[in-house]
């Protein structure tokens, strides 16, 4: 499965910003899909993420400001970023894992089978 990221750029705070995961193919009837963070130096952080059975997670700094949501006939996850701050920039990555996944983990990578390339996200 390849995964394409895109939306990302540079936005002032306060901003808003859409980004874009397309999926190559979706095999699965039950996966999950979720976005993750990065800034030089540290750890890949999970940011929102979401499971066919109707879950979503959201980390504590992002909730009531980000929504994830998928389109499913056009294999694309989203994730809407409002009020970004500086504290919002880094890499973003979309990532998908197959079959099922434990709400616990949602936010962690070992959930996660397949990543796309990222897209930068700025905010000044």
């Amino acid at each position: 499965v390849q995964l394409v990221e895109s939306g990302g750029g540079s936005v002032q705070a306060g901003g808003s910003l859409r980004l874009s995961c397309e999926a190559s193919q979706l095999m699965y009837t039950k996966y999950c899909m979720a976005w993750f963070r990065q800034t030089p130096g540290k750890e890949r952080e999970g940011v929102a993420a979401m499971h066919t059975d109707g879950q979503t997670v959201y980390r504590d700094s992002v909730k009531g400001r980000f929504t994830i949501a998928q389109d499913t006939a056009k294999r694309t996850l989203y994730l809407q970023m409002n009020s970004l701050t500086p504290e919002d920039t880094g890499m973003y990555y979309c990532a998908l894992g197959g079959g099922y996944c434990y709400t616990s983990r949602l936010l962690t990578e070992i959930e996660y089978t397949d990543w796309g390339q990222g897209t930068q996200v700025t905010v000044s």
